[in-house]
């Protein structure tokens, strides 16, 4: 299987996806937990379909450190009892954040206090930019059906 569009190859395509590596980098900077970053890509893609950036997250997190038991129940966090309650709270953010197109009132005022809660304003921009910079790499992705499985973590640096 191949892409339907070289991403690197087009010059339109790789400047914006420079663009959004760029973004993303402010993100990692943040002081949202770098587990927790990875959960909220992982479950993002898994929502997303997006092949490519599940193999890549889950790559990058297990060679973080991250246990194959949390990366295995990523997608079924809610009986899950390996996650904490900032975690739990960071992905139903994720997930209604997500899911926008499939909920009349996208994120509930529940789901954003709950993660207030654990949270602290920086933070909670962190995780808002996140959610929509995964989400933007996933719809890439998607699109141009990126072959998965091949990935190696630090890959892209």
């Amino acid at each position: 299987m191949s892409a339907r569009l070289n991403l690197f190859g087009s010059p339109v395509a790789a400047k914006f996806l420079k663009h959004i590596v760029s973004a993303g980098k402010v993100v990692s900077d943040s002081t949202l937990p770098a587990a927790t970053q990875e959960l909220v890509k992982i479950r993002a893609s898994q929502i997303n379909g997006c092949g490519f950036c599940t193999d890549m997250h889950t790559k990058d997190a297990a060679h973080a450190g991250e246990t194959s038991t949390r990366l295995n129940l990523v997608a079924a966090w809610r009986e899950a009892t390996v996650f904490s309650d900032a975690e739990r709270a960071a992905l139903e953010l994720t997930e209604q954040g997500t899911r926008i197109a499939d909920a009349a009132g996208g994120v509930t005022d529940e789901a954003w206090a709950n993660a207030a809660k654990h949270y602290d304003e920086e933070q909670l921009a962190a995780l808002v930019s996140l959610i929509a910079l995964i989400n933007t790499f996933n719809r890439v992705n998607v699109v141009v059906q990126q072959p998965a499985g091949d990935y190696q973590p630090g890959q892209f640096g």
